[in-house]
């Protein structure tokens, strides 16, 4: 290890003051490097440059679970353990945030509140039978930009979304109509959200109605009932929100837009799905 500290920082040190200052021989230490490389010490360095560079392609956002898996998809048979010890001995680490509840539901209302169906029955393997549904937020330099999603429980894809610079029932509702018009579900789909005011609007219910769908809803300040629509709006605010500061809420859609269809769907992998990506689980399924 000494020996290793000395070649790493000999550019900044003297080899022979680095020598007497670890209490080693300088002969000792040339000896070390005219020693060829052992076969785990050429694959390790191999396996951290395949870890920088999927690392940098995601932006900084997977870690070591992610990174396993990444690696396992190319034909790399690597440990999560060594993964993460070459993680840290170069220092990369995932990108990380805080979480933080999103204060947009308005239950204070007197409009008509729909049973918890979902009873967060989360394990659902065929798509297009559960979606869930709720509104978060991101701050630019003109005001928030409010962001409504509509997320397969199957796949975890985001089968719909729409972006306003308000939280009116317009914006859940352009978010369902574009989850309808592309996903075409059979009748029976249940829908579930918290019960903001939008949910629970006319004009969001008859768009529930005319589809066919069943309509459930949280318990009130519940937020654990609509666990994997937060667990997104989590990643998407660390992975992107945290690490932009958007001028104009244009910049802020733009780069929702990318991240959504771009590299939530196509390429993020998700634990949940035993890291595959949601357009893979949906192949899959058909």
């Amino acid at each position: 290890m000494r020996f290793r500290f000395i070649a790493a920082h000999a550019d900044t040190w003297p080899i022979r003051t680095a020598c007497r200052v670890l209490g080693v021989s300088v002969s000792g230490y040339y000896a070390w490097r005219a020693r060829p490389e052992s076969a785990r010490t050429v694959a390790n360095r191999q396996i951290l440059a395949d870890i920088r560079r999927l690392h940098a392609s995601h932006h900084g956002r997977y870690g070591s679970p992610r990174l396993q898996a990444a690696l396992r998809a190319e034909g790399r048979l690597v440990s999560r353990g060594r993964v993460e010890r070459l993680m840290r001995g170069a220092g990369i680490r995932a990108i990380a945030g805080r979480r933080c509840r999103p204060t947009t539901t308005n239950s204070r209302h007197a409009l008509p509140v729909a049973p918890n169906l979902l009873n967060r029955q989360f394990s659902v393997t065929r798509p297009n039978r559960v979606w869930l549904a709720d509104i978060t937020y991101l701050p630019t330099g003109e005001g928030w930009l409010y962001l409504a999603a509509v997320l397969d429980l199957a796949t975890r894809k985001v089968v719909g979304w729409s972006m306003r610079d308000h939280m009116r029932a317009e914006l859940a509702c352009a978010a369902l109509i574009m989850a309808i018009q592309r996903q075409r579900p059979p009748p029976g789909l249940l829908q579930h959200s918290d019960r903001g005011s939008q949910y629970a609007a006319e004009d969001y219910r008859q768009l529930l109605k005319a589809a066919g769908m069943r309509q459930s809803m949280s318990r009130r300040g519940n937020c654990l009932d609509n666990a994997p629509m937060e667990s997104f709006f989590h990643t998407l605010k660390v992975e992107l929100a945290q690490q932009r500061r958007w001028a104009t809420r244009d910049e802020a859609r733009r780069d929702v837009f990318a991240y959504i269809e771009s590299y939530y769907n196509r390429q993020r992998i998700h634990s949940a799905l035993g890291y595959r990506t949601p357009e893979q689980m949906e192949r899959a399924a058909a």
